[in-house]
């Protein structure tokens, strides 16, 4: 006999229960009969009926569609796509997405609307990225530092060539290059016309949505990497345990403190002298390749010289002279 999960016997026998639970069974009456055709065909909504619809949708229901085409799409969209899929004229389509940028951006929304990639994508912010990654039980995606290294000299310097990553690195970066195109962050875009024809690496769409790119001139130039990283050390000075007073005075009045201070400065003196030194340097250098290449050009003879360098020849005498 059996019984239910609160203990007693339950009305039903074991075959009863055991049929019941098995899977879906055909009939034996059906057995001889053809299924029939239950589901409608698919019929598509010709374009220009839906070109007619989305001209009278007003400026909310625009953003409505955008945003719902833009949850299901599995990446990033442009405005071309976003057309063919709505047929929303591109003007609407371009003010609807910034009307829903200012809407689903960090701080407001747990849906942010990010232009990447040449297209448009939602995204997770990043102040639920950790929820949403325990939800999933996914593991984060993190680069090792010599892929960054070497994704970085792709990004700044493709195309490029194995050997030329190599010669910025110092190491072999075979191994690395191998894992990064397995990753799709940069790929295979041709071969270099020189002595063996070396393959030449470039990034990937895929690239620019992992790092939230709309394009590759979204990546910070060398000042702005240089302003950033002070912004970080400002922050991490800020956020740092400040020394007490006594502390301060303590150290102020260690000698080795005053040494080592008194050695960092003349280190700094150093380093300014050599920095100026190759500036002169460079600024002589210059000048002297400037002069090679643009030769300063003779002065121009006065006119009536003849081109050989010569005197000019005497003048005509007339028969009274």
């Amino acid at each position: 006999m059996s019984t239910t999960k609160s203990g007693g016997p339950s009305p039903f026998s074991e075959e009863e229960v055991a049929a019941a639970t098995a899977g879906p069974s055909t009939d034996p009456e059906l057995d001889d009969l053809e299924a029939a055709t239950i589901d409608a065909p698919d019929l598509e909504t010709p374009f220009e009926k839906v070109v007619a619809r989305a001209r009278k949708l007003s400026e909310q229901q625009v953003k409505n569609v955008i945003e719902s085409v833009l949850f299901v799409a599995p990446e990033p969209q442009s405005l071309d796509q976003l057309f063919d899929a709505t047929g929303i004229d591109r003007e609407r389509l371009q003010k609807g997405l910034e009307a829903l940028q200012g809407e689903r951006r960090e701080g407001l929304a747990g849906i942010v609307l990010h232009e990447v990639a040449g297209g448009w994508q939602l995204r997770t912010a990043p102040e639920s990225g950790d929820f949403v990654k325990r939800f999933l039980k996914v593991k984060p995606q993190r680069l090792t530092r010599a892929a960054l290294e070497t994704l970085a000299i792709c990004a700044y310097r493709q195309p490029v060539t194995r050997p030329e990553i190599e010669d910025i690195r110092g190491v072999d970066s075979g191994a690395v290059l191998k894992a990064l195109l397995d990753r799709r962050l940069i790929k295979i875009v041709g071969k270099k016309e020189e002595v063996g024809r070396p393959i030449l690496y470039g990034t990937t769409r895929e690239f620019l949505e992992f790092f939230a790119l709309k394009d590759l001139n979204a990546l910070p130039t060398l000042r702005e990497f240089h302003e950033l990283t002070e912004e970080h050390q400002e922050i991490v000075e800020k956020e740092a345990p400040r020394p007490t007073a006594a502390g301060t005075v303590e150290a102020l009045a260690d000698p080795e403190f005053q040494q080592r201070l008194a050695e960092q400065e003349k280190a700094s003196e150093a380093a300014l002298e050599a920095l100026e030194q190759a500036i002169d340097t460079a600024d002589t250098t210059t000048k002297a390749v400037s002069k090679v290449l643009d030769p300063p050009k003779p002065p121009e003879p006065p006119p009536g010289t003849p081109p050989d360098g010569g005197s000019a020849p005497p003048a005509p005498t007339t028969a009274g002279s």
